[in-house]
């Protein structure tokens, strides 16, 4: 297979300016109302649950470090398929956790599913907060599963 360059030339960058120069740096733009049509609501949820807006704008507002974070906490992987979320595969289903006091529980996934185990949260401030702590605290951990 003919290249533009030699294999070895690839040495000269380290990965995350390898990941750079294919990726770029710019952070994707989510936007609640186009995440609300890709996010599948499943037990317990339904697509006009306020838990999914509060999901979708919490989602729309993270930086591109965020946004890493939580594609590394519900799939495993830091980068969306090329199609972005409409063609994530299983697609990003958010279920109903319950739980007796919903604003203390954090939410939990199953990443070989793209499941994420959402309590119902009172206000879109606590979902922030417990998203975050579970997608920066948990990485790497089977706690939250």
């Amino acid at each position: 297979m003919p290249s533009c360059a030699p294999i070895a030339a690839l040495d000269l960058f380290t990965v995350p300016e390898l990941d750079k120069i294919l990726r770029g740096d710019a952070a994707q733009l989510w936007l609640a109302d186009e995440l609300i049509m890709t996010l599948k609501a499943d037990h317990g949820y339904s697509s006009s649950s306020p838990q999914l807006r509060y999901l979708a704008e919490v989602m729309s507002d993270f930086d591109q470090g965020e946004q890493r974070d939580f594609l590394t906490f519900i799939t495993g992987c830091p980068n969306l398929p090329v199609g972005g979320f409409k063609a994530l595969r299983p697609p990003l289903t958010v279920v109903r956790k319950s739980v007796s006091k919903p604003d203390t529980e954090l939410p939990s996934v199953m990443t070989c599913q793209n499941y994420l185990k959402l309590p119902p949260y009172s206000s879109v401030e606590v979902l922030r907060q417990r998203l975050v702590m579970s997608m920066t605290e948990g990485q790497g951990s089977f706690h939250l599963s």
